[in-house]
């Protein structure tokens, strides 16, 4: 975080909101030993969780690789008796070095944003979770400040919406996202 200008900005534009939970993973496992038990609770406590990182080498952080890997563990998150996040919802806040066009399927990088993020979206199918449409800041470090200020702004304004019930989840569900037949909304 302390390299990113764009994720520390959206970072901060969430930070101190009331009822959103910031949870730095590399801040909490400097040595990737993720605390599976911790990161499992804490899941449970959550209704949405966001996955927010840069976007490279069209993925996320290896840490965040990682805490997939440990903390959705077989019969906890999927599986027979994995329905522990049935209901929940996923999305991811990502930030890019490139612009919005070289995203697209004769740009660049040859696919659209929401392809390259498809083993996300299938893990929160797998998962029983909803898959929310992805939120992206593009162009990086090259990004006018103005225009920056204007994403990020609109980057709370849409966790604020979720977290306030102003913007319904399912209707934020990403493009061409089908429900898991087992998703049901866990009661409050």
């Amino acid at each position: 975080m302390s390299d990113s200008i764009v994720q520390a900005k959206m970072l901060d534009a969430v930070r101190n909101l009331d009822g959103v939970t910031i949870h730095d993973i590399y801040a909490a496992y400097p040595d990737f030993l993720i605390d599976v038990d911790r990161e499992q609770k804490l899941l449970l406590e959550h209704d949405l969780v966001v996955l927010q990182h840069p976007f490279y080498w069209y993925s996320a952080p290896a840490i965040i690789k990682e805490w997939l890997d440990l903390v959705l563990e077989h019969d906890w998150a999927y599986g027979a008796r994995g329905t522990r996040l049935h209901g929940k919802f996923m999305m991811q806040a990502i930030s890019t070095g490139g612009p919005e066009h070289f995203y697209k399927p004769k740009g660049k990088n040859r696919f659209e944003i929401r392809e390259l993020l498809n083993p996300f979206n299938q893990t929160a199918y797998l998962c029983g979770m909803a898959y929310l449409e992805p939120f992206a800041i593009f162009l990086g470090r090259r990004i006018p400040a103005a225009d920056l200020s204007q994403r990020v702004e609109k980057y709370r304004d849409l966790i604020v919406g979720l977290r306030d019930g102003k913007l319904a989840p399912l209707k934020n569900i990403a493009l061409n996202y089908t429900l898991p037949a087992n998703f049901a909304l866990q009661k409050a």
